[in-house]
This record gives structure tokens, sequence and C-alpha cells, in this order.
């Protein structure tokens, strides 16, 4: 709005004020912004600390004086800075470029090659004004969807709505990624007093006193609570089905005292999957201890991110413990107790250090002895373990 009335002297004035205002970072800000050039802005700068006797006050460059814009005298820069940045749609498909990280430098190098006189923070510039920007790969596309992808969907809400109807427990379960146990750098960040952060060790090697930790966790899906058992061990089926029970032991029998039944829900792979023999040997003998029927509802495969355990508790110990090295199995447990939310999650948490097995394999005559009735629809995915 006023910069007709301004002369270059009043407007160089006028902007290298703003970008004082603004601090640390303004000049660069303030030349984005107007398109005005930084060097221009700094010596405004300049001129606002000296005395104004001091400042030049020779003649005003008439309009349209002064260096001409890049874009204006080489007209075919922008078009070539294009067609390097997307080659595949726009330009040369077999671009220099074409498999490489496309940085400022490298692009700014590429386009002195095909004769244009351009200097790397320049090409920065014309990218931000050509509406480019900085980003990373978006998780959007889904992979193969199995045809009855939603109808499983629609299965597991209705049983869960069943079991909740009449008071029976319905719990989402599954494995937590693995964590090194050390001095290790630990994603995120957090308050601490400037130039002072918590040093880490440079290297993620493998402390083997230590050594990693499964978590697996058991969301309640009715109560918002969850308990996670932390394995020092492999993560195994029967792994799996202990934090179960140690869940059933701890919290779920208590609130469910009435209970006969009880619904799981979980991925369709690792080591609760509904391909693995032992996982289902496993909740038969969960079964059998606890007297309950043990129904079971696999999400199909490349869904895992819709069960309920990754949003409602797993990303809540994740940021519960940002930042903060799990320098101990005492910490780590501690952590994952304190976890909690604003609507209320409650969390409990336990070590398993007992050594579990690899490679156990369950024959036909063994599985055919568990107690197990299989649903009509998908009975890969649905089947229910009642107590010998």
């Amino acid at each position: 709005m006023i910069k007709p009335f301004f002369n270059e002297k009043a407007r160089r004035l006028f902007l290298a004020a703003e970008a004082s205002v603004i601090g640390w970072g303004g000049i660069e800000k303030v030349s984005r912004d107007t398109g005005v050039s930084s060097d221009t802005i700094s010596k405004g700068c300049k001129e606002l600390v000296e005395k104004p006797e001091v400042i030049e006050s020779g003649k005003i460059r008439t309009p349209g004086g002064g260096r001409k814009k890049l874009i204006d005298t080489d007209l075919t820069l922008l078009s070539d800075l294009d067609s390097l940045i997307e080659p595949t749609t726009r330009g040369d498909p077999e671009s220099p470029l074409r498999w490489t990280c496309k940085s400022t430098r490298k692009l700014a190098r590429e386009l002195k090659i095909m004769g244009h006189n351009v200097s790397h923070t320049r090409v920065a510039e014309l990218l931000r004004g050509q509406g480019y920007s900085l980003q990373s790969n978006q998780k959007v596309i889904e992979g193969n969807n199995h045809p009855d992808r939603n109808a499983q969907f629609i299965f597991i809400d209705n049983k869960t709505k069943l079991f909740k109807k009449y008071g029976q427990p319905v719990i989402s379960v599954d494995t937590k990624k693995k964590e090194l146990v050390g001095n290790f750098k630990n994603g995120g960040r957090e308050y601490h007093m400037k130039g002072n952060p918590v040093k880490v060790f440079v290297h993620d090697f493998k402390i083997p006193a230590l050594g990693k930790v499964n978590p697996y966790g058991v969301y309640d899906i009715s109560r918002n609570e969850g308990w996670v058992s932390v394995g020092t061990d492999h993560d195994t089926s029967a792994f799996a089905v202990e934090s179960i029970r140690q869940w059933w032991n701890t919290m779920g029998k208590i609130a469910y005292p009435d209970a006969y039944k009880l619904l799981i829900t979980a991925d369709s792979g690792g080591s609760n999957g509904y391909r693995v023999r032992l996982w289902k040997a496993e909740l038969q003998k969960l079964a059998d201890d606890s007297g309950l029927e043990i129904s079971v509802s696999h999400f199909p495969p490349g869904t895992s991110k819709w069960n309920k355990i990754e949003h409602k508790l797993f990303s809540f110990i994740t940021q519960n413990w940002r930042s903060k090295p799990l320098i101990s199995h005492e910490v780590i447990v501690n952590l994952i107790a304190a976890t909690t939310t604003q609507k209320g999650l409650h969390v409990e948490c336990g070590m398993d250090k007992k050594i579990y097995r690899k490679g156990i394999k369950i024959s036909d005559i063994e599985l055919k002895e568990l107690n197990l009735t299989i649903e009509k629809f998908h009975e890969e995915w649905n089947y229910t373990i009642k107590p010998k």
C-alpha cells in the first residue's frame, strides 16, 4: 500500500526497520516476502545505525532503474529449473539429476552446465517463488486391499459391541517396537537449560549385558487401561500369550469378576499372527487356566495401524518417554507405567525375564487336539478356543 509513496532509499530503510524488529533471520524473511535483495536490506540496516547526516544524500535512482531480475534477463532459467526438479513429468527423463538428491547446490551446478549463471542461494529463492518447498514422503497410498477388508472391520466392530453389551472384556494386543537398553539417543525433544542437553552415546551398539527389550501390550478397549510386559528374550507366541495371562491375573479378572468370555483383536502377523500354530496352542493353555472362552479376530493383512492399541496406548508411551534415554529396565518400566492421557488412560507394566525358545513346532496332531471352533466368515481370521 505504501510502496508507491517511497523512493528507493525510503523503501530500503523501511524494510531494514522491519527486519530489525523481527530480529534474527529478519533480513532473509523480509527478502523472501518482498522480493527485495537481502544485500539491499542489509545496506539499509547499516544506514539505520548511522547518523542521518552521514548517509549519502545523492540522487535517487529513477523508476525502473538498477539491475534487472535474473528471470527477466535469463528467460529459460525457470523452465530449465522446473525440468530438473520434476524430470519425469515436465522435462527430460534422462536428466542427470534423475537419480540424485536435488539439493540447491547440485541444481545450481547443473544449471551452470546448461549455461545459466546462478548461485545456490538464488536457486533457493527461485524455488520458493515457484511454490516449491522441502517435503517428506507422505503415507497415504494403501497397499493391495483384501476384498473382504471392510467386511472384516465390520465383523470385528459388531463382535466388539456384542461383548461389551454383555460386560465381557475386549482387548487389543500387539508388540511395540524393540528398544535398545542403555544411554542411547531417544527421539523427540524436552526442555533443559540452554546449552545443556542430555549426553548420550554416539553409536547405537547393543550393550550385551543390557540387550534389547520387547514391550508387548494389552489394551482394554472398554476401560481405557493397558498392561505392558517388557520381555528380555525372544518375541514368541509363548511370550505374547504370557503377557495376556499377566494382564488377566493382574488387571482383567479384578475388573471383570463375572467374565466367562474374552475377545482378542490382533494383527495378522508377528507372534500373534493367524497362521502361527504356537499362538493357538498357547491360547488353549490360557483358556484352560482361566476358564475363559477366548475368541480371536485378526485384522486383515496390511491394516495393523487400525489396531486400537497402536493409537490408544503405544503412541502415548512413545510421547511420554521422548528424549529420555532408556538406560535400564527399571527406567523403561517406570516410564511406561507413568503414561497417562487427559481421557484417563491407566497403564501398568512389569518385567518378563523368562526364556522363550524359538522354533517350537506344533504338529498336525497337536493342532487337532485344540478345542477350537471357527467362524463361518473367514475361519482363518476368526475363531474361538474353549477350555478343555
